[in-house]
């Protein structure tokens, strides 16, 4: 068979590929201190699931761009992973968000309100800063504002934000967003080039977390 230039330089140009492959796992797998660093390991709340764990501030503009990837993300997450999100609070400006977050979870509401939220605040540039201010903010996504009150000002949702404070100090966070990997290994949109990059991080982190859970590492 006469092997055309076309033909030839495709078979080429595949070689170098196959032959780039392990070289481009390589790369791509997370480096210690620079695309992610050890933390005194936390309690894992997933039991056999690897558990990974958002910390995330509604304000955070970074925050906002990680949501499309990371949503994108927990469509194919491998079944052996589970996400939780916990609300960072630096100070005390940040409770009034801890709390919108932990009211959405008291009364079932996480799945459809929680990237609106991010949406009234990036977007329609809502402060959600007050009780008033949520509450209202509540009424026009289909909230009754007294179911929402009470659950806002619920001692579960207090104890919950309390949690969350010293979740931050705990898991040694600086700042958002911030993802926790099996309770050992953290990971932030200042590690990666770019905000959506932190997704790639977090897949390397979840392969050498599940080789420790297996021995193998």
């Amino acid at each position: 068979m006469v092997m055309t230039r076309r033909v030839f330089g495709g078979i080429l140009a595949a070689l170098a590929l196959v032959g780039a492959a392990p070289a481009m796992a390589q790369q791509a797998a997370p480096r210690l201190k620079y695309e992610y660093l050890m933390i005194d390991p936390q309690p894992v709340a997933t039991g056999e699931r690897i558990e990974v764990v958002e910390f995330f501030w509604y304000g955070c503009p970074y925050c906002f761009q990680l949501q499309q990837p990371l949503e994108a993300w927990l469509k194919r997450k491998p079944a052996d992973v589970e996400l939780r999100r916990i609300p960072a609070i630096f100070r005390d400006s940040w409770v009034p968000h801890a709390r919108v977050f932990y009211t959405l979870e008291a009364l079932g509401e996480t799945g459809r309100l929680h990237q609106a939220v991010y949406r009234s605040m990036h977007l329609d540039k809502d402060s959600l800063n007050t009780a008033n201010a949520t509450a209202d903010w509540a009424a026009r996504n289909g909230v009754e504002p007294a179911r929402w009150t009470a659950a806002y000002n619920s001692p579960e949702v207090e104890r919950k934000v309390q949690e969350a404070r010293s979740h931050t100090r705990a898991y040694a966070i600086t700042g958002t967003p911030s993802l926790i990997v099996d309770g050992r290994y953290l990971t932030s949109s200042g590690m990666s080039e770019n905000v959506p990059g932190v997704v790639g991080i977090l897949e390397g982190l979840i392969v050498i977390a599940r080789d420790r859970r297996a021995g193998t590492k």
